[in-house]
């Protein structure tokens, strides 16, 4: 089945008026407070739900089905972690952050030991956005163009045509409300695209449902929640990234990073009126994420019972992340394909609009104003401030282009793009450690908090990825991606701690 004129029209209609909504939502800007911080009057609900749609892809929204038409529910332990790693963010960090006013999380790490810190937390920061969101970005195009390409959409074209397509548009418009509305419009927009988002998983199921095959049973095994793990080796319980312990002590690890550090979703609830609503948009964007990742699982199960089983191979597809895109294109009335694919834009779009704001303010406020910009009046800042944005779209664009050349190319490139994608996993870690250092221990100073700092960033990638494997006997002692993040922050406050008594 193809797609319709009114499929096409729906998406059309759809990136129109996200352009026209983002900017009518977004106020007047005359300051850089309100640019950065919607001036501190966003309203806590809104700001969760900007929370989840940041940390929502369009991976999330195609991928995660295939997790439960593959596997099981296993994945939904890592969710309990991340609630229990966002109550611990809104009790302890959260805080720490309303005593001062601050507009990036690495002002903190400025208090506690310096500009040094401050400096190296948020390039680091900018970092591993441009290489995980450059990648987030290409990947994003990878379902567009398949769903495109079922829907015999621009015969013809070549999958780099496709992804670049895909990409520009992305970024265009959300450069328009982004560059103009600022985080105000980011979290408006982020509000509305979950709704179109989560309607359009809905709708899907509701389609599934209508259309269920009589007589298929599903298999007990596609409904395990949970894997304790106990009857493997130690060395096979740290390598699997789904057993409970792991999960839920790893998951919780990684969203104190990711929610208590990463300037990308600190400066969402630095948005809100006060530490108050800050606590209840942190901790209710948990149970929500958790709410959000069971319907999407719950998506791969009726997509299991629909296809009846079959394998990826069976259908003509290379994975079962395709599976997903081919019940979109072939089975869903027309509009409704049009509609779904429009929700795949919005999950695209939301992560990008927070992706720009968030660099924006990093840079302006870590980098530029503390050496260049000291004298500057408010609307010189606001200029600046939307010049840095308009520049960050381009090099994310650029970015994720490059991963989509490096992507098409044969031979050992692919493996630069999973790293690309895990890169977060490895940066958390430092930047936890360099917080938590800053909290919980008074002795170490500006100098300990670098070397602590580096060490966790450097231990990590080498444990992973480099020498460190070799020296081990057999095939090495993997780790598994959720215990990333704890251990990185580990090894910083090991050094950290270290530094700080050889130096007494």
């Amino acid at each position: 089945m193809a797609f319709s004129f009114i499929d096409y029209a729906v998406i059309v209609l759809y990136l129109a008026g996200v352009a026209y909504l983002g900017l009518k939502s977004s106020g007047q800007q005359t300051s850089n407070k309100d640019y950065f911080l919607g001036g501190d009057g966003l309203p806590w609900w809104a700001v969760l739900f900007s929370v989840v749609a940041t940390e929502t892809s369009t991976l999330t929204f195609i991928s995660i089905p295939a997790v439960a038409y593959g596997g099981n529910l296993t994945f939904l332990q890592i969710t309990v972690g991340y609630v229990i790693g966002r109550v611990i963010v809104a009790l302890f960090f959260l805080p720490k952050y309303y005593e001062g006013e601050l507009y990036t999380a690495y002002t903190f790490l400025e208090h506690r030991f310096g500009a040094g810190m401050r400096n190296a937390a948020s390039t680091t920061f900018m970092i591993t956005r441009l290489l995980a969101d450059g990648v987030r970005l290409f990947a994003t195009a990878i379902p567009l163009a398949i769903i495109l390409r079922l829907g015999g959409a621009f015969a013809g074209w070549g999958d780099l045509e496709l992804y670049i397509l895909s990409i520009f548009v992305i970024t265009a418009i959300t450069l328009v409300y982004t560059f103009f509305g600022g985080i105000k419009a980011v979290v408006w927009m982020d509000f509305v695209q979950m709704i179109v988002y989560i309607g359009g998983a809905f709708i899907a199921i509701g389609v599934l449902f209508a259309n269920l095959p009589a007589g298929f049973e599903l298999p007990q095994a596609k409904l395990q929640l949970i894997d304790t793990g106990f009857d493997l080796s130690f060395r096979d319980f740290i390598a699997q990234p789904y057993t409970i312990i792991t999960a839920i002590v790893g998951g919780a690890v990684f969203s104190l990073a990711s929610h208590g550090t990463d300037q990308l979703l600190v400066q969402r609830v630095l948005a809100t009126r006060n530490l108050k609503s800050a606590q209840k948009a942190m901790i209710w964007s948990g149970i929500v994420a958790m709410l959000q990742f069971a319907l999407f699982l719950g998506v791969g199960l009726l997509l299991f019972m629909f296809y009846e089983g079959m394998s990826a191979e069976q259908m003509g597809l290379a994975t079962t992340d395709e599976i997903f895109a081919k019940f979109i294109v072939e089975q869903l009335p027309a509009g409704i394909s049009g509609l779904i694919v429009a929700s795949l834009f919005a999950a695209a779009m939301s992560s990008l609009s927070s992706s720009l704001n968030s660099l924006a303010s990093s840079t302006t406020y870590d980098l530029y104003k503390p050496y260049f910009g000291k004298q500057n009046t408010e609307a010189k800042d606001l200029s600046i401030s939307r010049r840095i944005t308009l520049v960050w779209g381009v090099i994310l664009a650029a970015s994720a282009i490059f991963f989509a050349v490096l992507q098409l190319q044969e031979g050992e490139r692919p493996a630069i793009v999973e790293l690309g994608l895990g890169i977060a996993s490895y940066t958390y870690g430092g930047l936890l450690g360099a917080f938590l250092l800053g909290m919980f221990f008074d002795k170490p100073d500006k100098t300990d908090a670098l070397i602590g700092f580096f060490c966790g960033l450097i231990a990590l990638l080498f444990m992973v990825q480099g020498p460190v494997q070799n020296l081990l006997p057999g095939e090495g002692l993997a780790i598994a991606w959720p215990l990333y993040t704890m251990v990185g922050s580990l090894i910083v406050l090991l050094a950290g701690n270290l530094s700080m008594l050889i130096r007494r």
